[in-house]
């Protein structure tokens, strides 16, 4: 049957905050991943690797909302927690899924 997350308010509340504060970091990805599309072929190496950077960047600051909140747990509820905050994480902002999973 269904059953409702756990943790889905607060990790949806901790994502909503993110996209707010950390707006300018989900920007240049998008802005890094344009770039890269419309760029020369001589320029692509160079315009994928800042793209991936910026996608690393935004990887780095959802890990570290996740992590902060996860080390108040004890290691059966972290663990949920964060499988919770991945998937939805991943939902959220898809281009940073695969990256966080791997944090």
């Amino acid at each position: 049957m269904f059953r409702r997350s756990r943790f889905g308010d607060l990790v949806r509340r901790q994502l909503d905050l993110f996209e707010q504060e950390q707006a300018y970091v989900l920007e240049d990805a998008v802005e890094k991943l344009r770039l890269y599309n419309a760029a020369e072929r001589d320029e692509a190496e160079e315009l994928y690797g800042d793209y991936v950077d910026a996608v690393e960047t935004g990887a780095e600051a959802l890990t570290d909302v996740r992590d902060h909140y996860a080390r108040a747990l004890d290691e059966p509820e972290a663990e949920a927690y964060i499988g919770e905050f991945n998937r939805a994480a991943s939902r959220r902002f898809p281009r940073f899924g695969r990256e966080l999973q791997d944090r």
